[in-house]
């Protein structure tokens, strides 16, 4: 349960309280402010009524006063056909530039409200009012403001999102300089007991294969130093990096797994920082090896194209369920039980962010295997 119940949940949970709390509350105030025009819309009819009786000119003049009050509530007073006779409070505007606006306010009106009937001694005559226009911004405020409250939110959401990745970024970088840091002492201390042992005469071929271990170690720790700064790109060969990553993993690979390459031309420069771009060539070749179960295939398709390099790397695995397909890229997210998830995530940084490029999954299907795609902009 505790999972569907985030942060962004109860920033959301507080947005639609404030907005309940708000409409409920307009709305009593709306409310009360109708039934106040109304009574005060009811006094004006009374005081015509009263004004067709009477030549009392006290109470002639009380009658004018309180309609002179009146300079909010629009009301239009019509004969017994609903022809227009008069009308008070409406925009002038619109009464020069539209012939059919008193009609349709007249339309509006009664709709709105019940018209109310005045005798002027002679025949009837119907007082037909609507909404003032603080009683109308008054029904519109909660609107207004659950839009202003959920784009407030959006903006939240957006600069923790930001935050947090921000967060995550100086971890991953942190953590990657503290590894590159830690395998310095060793290091250095192996190279040094090399050099003890070549100078004794040792197993020469053992020790060939230690310096090339300790040079990959180092080309490890290399790797891990450059992540979280700029690293330089050089124009280089991308087909050379491609033959010696297959090589190199060939050999580490099961018997059973053959892995290839293709290309429509046998060099292609690009500019690319080569330790970085190897080390993403081999993240995507491991993955694919796993998913592989010791036998298989994995084919490196290279297309050199006017606007961009593609590479495509497919293997014939067990495919990407389309629930995590998302997730891949994530920090810390790995289907296996050894590991830190942090090997895609790394390649996807040093493509997107080093080399401006791309890299994500072009296809996967279930059982017969995914494919991967680097996109290398010129």
């Amino acid at each position: 349960m505790q999972h569907f119940f985030n942060w962004k949940t109860y920033f959301i949970v507080i947005a639609l309280a404030i907005v309940s709390a708000t409409l409920y509350y307009t709305n009593l105030l709306a409310g009360r402010l109708a039934e106040d025009e109304k009574r005060k819309v009811e006094q004006y009819v009374q005081g015509l009524n009263v004004l067709s009786q009477t030549s009392d000119p006290i109470a002639i003049e009380y009658i004018l006063e309180l309609s002179a009050q009146n300079k909010t509530i629009p009301i239009i007073l019509t004969d017994e056909q609903n022809n227009i006779l008069d009308y008070k409070n409406l925009d002038s505007l619109s009464l020069v530039s539209n012939k059919k606006y008193l009609a349709e306010k007249l339309d509006l009106f009664r709709k709105e409200h019940d018209s109310l009937v005045v005798s002027n001694g002679v025949g009837l005559q119907k007082i037909f009012y609507g909404n003032s226009y603080l009683l109308t911004q008054l029904k519109y405020f909660p609107y207004v403001q659950l839009v202003i409250i959920l784009l407030f939110l959006f903006v939240i959401v957006i600069a923790l999102s930001i935050a947090n990745k921000s967060m995550q970024n100086q971890v991953w970088v942190g953590l990657s300089k503290e590894t590159a840091h830690q395998l310095g002492t060793p290091l250095t201390s192996l190279e040094g007991w090399l050099e003890l042992l070549s100078e004794e005469d040792a197993n020469k071929a053992a020790v060939t294969e230690m310096r090339k271990d300790v040079g990959r170690l180092k080309l490890v720790a290399d790797r891990f130093g450059k992540v979280g700064s700029d690293p330089e790109l050089e124009e280089d060969d991308l087909m050379k990096h491609i033959r010696s990553m297959v090589d190199y993993m060939q050999k580490r690979a099961p018997a059973k797994v053959q892995i290839v390459y293709s290309t429509n031309e046998a060099e292609i420069p690009v500019y690319i920082n080569g330790p970085l771009f190897d080390w993403v060539l081999e993240n995507l070749l491991r993955n694919a090896l796993d998913a592989m179960d010791g036998k298989g295939k994995i084919s490196i398709d290279v297309l050199n194209e006017p606007q961009a390099v593609k590479i495509n790397v497919t293997d014939t695995g067990k495919g990407i369920p389309k629930q995590i397909m998302k997730k891949i890229f994530h920090p810390g997210f790995s289907t296996k039980k050894r590991g830190w998830g942090l090997g895609l995530s790394l390649a996807k940084r040093i493509i997107e962010k080093y080399h401006h490029g791309s890299l994500f999954v072009k296809s996967s299907e279930l059982g017969k295997g995914t494919t991967f795609r680097i996109l290398l902009r010129r």
